[in-house]
């Protein structure tokens, strides 16, 4: 069974982890995140769309690959998937097994649940900001 995780801990915790200010994002209930890279009209429906195709994950297909990244900047790691701006937060009091491939297949579960459920928690509009310094 998954834990919930708390929706303020996950936006601060990606505003912290994501490098580039101006980039816009949108988060998942499970804490996946999708990166809009090209950002353009309704960032939902532009993320949920990546998620839909790229989230639900398929073992024995590349959509049941995943790597870990343990974190620097935060407590817990990042699992990626086989879309390079779908990504998912694990924090360190979720998985009952800490090893990499543990962690690993927890973050798939949770990008799963997200691709499936598509449960838009947050959205981080920041295409005004380009300019801003």
């Amino acid at each position: 069974m998954m834990t919930a995780v708390n929706t303020e801990m996950l936006i601060d915790t990606w505003q912290r982890l994501l490098a580039d200010p101006h980039k816009s994002w949108v988060l998942f209930e499970h804490g996946t995140c999708v990166v809009l890279t090209a950002p353009d009209g309704d960032l939902g429906e532009q993320a949920t769309e990546i998620l839909k195709e790229f989230g639900p994950a398929h073992a024995g297909s590349s959509t049941g690959d995943f790597g870990v990244i343990d974190l620097k900047d935060a407590e817990g790691w990042v699992v990626t998937g086989h879309h390079h701006d779908v990504l998912t937060y694990v924090s360190p009091d979720e998985p009952h097994d800490q090893l990499e491939i543990a962690v690993g297949l927890f973050g798939r579960s949770k990008r799963h649940r997200d691709g499936t459920e598509l449960r838009i928690v947050h959205v981080q509009d920041n295409r005004g900001s380009a300019g801003l310094a």
